[in-house]
């Protein structure tokens, strides 16, 4: 366990520069709910994280539904749930809704999209996106999960998009709550940081990740809004961690083994990331548009993430989960 590292200085010198004093000073409040809050504050600044990389997407689709062309959401509605109808699914974590609001359209399979979160500027903006689209079938929360009934049997479908890592005491909530509101036979579905808790990877990992680091040229290494360059990973502290987002893989490790103890595999679908994300963090900029180069070295760190994953458990996960009750 790491209490404090030299990169979380390094981090949040680089937070300032990408998001503003103004992000840094909001994490001085004891209000852990605001903290929360207010790394999802700014939807408009510019960022330099590995999953807004084209080739990484279709990497990921990829390794999920087969075909880099196809999304897990296109997997799901042209695939998976195509013969079904009349569902009712509840995402909690829901954020800016871009993925629901996809589902959605899907009108003929999705009855009604209920969309919680603690963000009511981030639902203001899926609320007008949903307007424009002309998306009838869904519904906005803006409250703490805390206070939200969690009905019995009333949803098809559970869904977690990059958000149950942000929720505590992981296997109480999901054999609690979650399956309480399950449906018989619903389906829990996840797109999720499965990996350890606080960021706390191992010796090993942090080890690889500046293998595959050092595997990238010097000149697209400079870090995102500055001339300097990123060289080494020395991983993150649990206090960084806890100041910036108190909500921040909070349990992790915890997600896969509880999800496995309740419910029954239908899907899951590894897609690594153990390397790729701390390694091309602030730095992914430069491989957004892509050439020969770029392509030889971005298939170069995913072979050698594959090559981890061998030995390994994934940090990401897309999987389908039965209710069985």
């Amino acid at each position: 366990m790491r209490i404090i590292t030299l990169d979380d200085f390094i981090d949040t010198y680089f937070k300032i520069l990408q998001r503003g004093s103004s992000f840094f000073f909001s994490k001085f409040t004891f209000n852990r709910e605001k903290r929360t809050k207010s790394a999802f504050d700014n939807t408009s600044f510019i960022s330099s994280y590995f999953w807004t990389i084209p080739k990484v997407l279709e990497r990921w689709n990829f390794l999920i539904s087969g075909h880099k062309d196809i999304n897990y959401i296109e997997y799901l509605t042209e695939d998976f749930l195509k013969d079904k109808s009349g569902l009712r699914l509840l995402s909690l974590g829901s954020g800016i809704c871009n993925r629901e609001i996809e589902l959605a359209e899907h009108n003929d399979i999705f009855k009604e999209i209920v969309c919680l979160d603690i963000a009511d500027n981030l639902l203001q903006i899926a609320s007008k996106s949903a307007i424009e689209k002309n998306v009838k079938n869904i519904k906005f929360i803006a409250k703490n999960i805390d206070d939200f009934e969690f009905k019995e049997n009333e949803f098809d479908i559970i869904f977690f998009k990059s958000s149950l890592h942000h929720f505590d005491k992981i296997e109480t909530f999901l054999s609690g709550k979650i399956k309480h509101t399950l449906k018989p036979n619903g389906f829990l579905i996840i797109n999720e940081f499965v990996g350890s808790t606080r960021h706390q990877f191992s010796k090993n990992q942090i080890s690889a990740i500046n293998d595959t680091i050092s595997l990238i040229p010097k000149k697209y290494r400079t870090r995102f809004k500055s001339n300097l360059h990123k060289n080494k990973y020395r991983g993150v502290g649990i206090l960084k961690m806890i100041i910036a987002d108190p909500s921040e893989c909070i349990d992790s490790s915890s997600i896969m083994p509880s999800i496995h103890a309740n419910y029954k595999t239908i899907i899951e679908k590894p897609y690594g990331g153990n390397l790729l994300m701390s390694a091309l963090r602030d730095i992914s900029h430069h491989f957004y548009e892509i050439n020969q180069e770029k392509e030889k070295i971005l298939n170069e760190l995913f072979l050698l993430e594959d090559n981890y994953l061998k030995s390994n458990p994934s940090d990401f996960v897309f999987g389908i989960y039965e209710n069985e009750k």
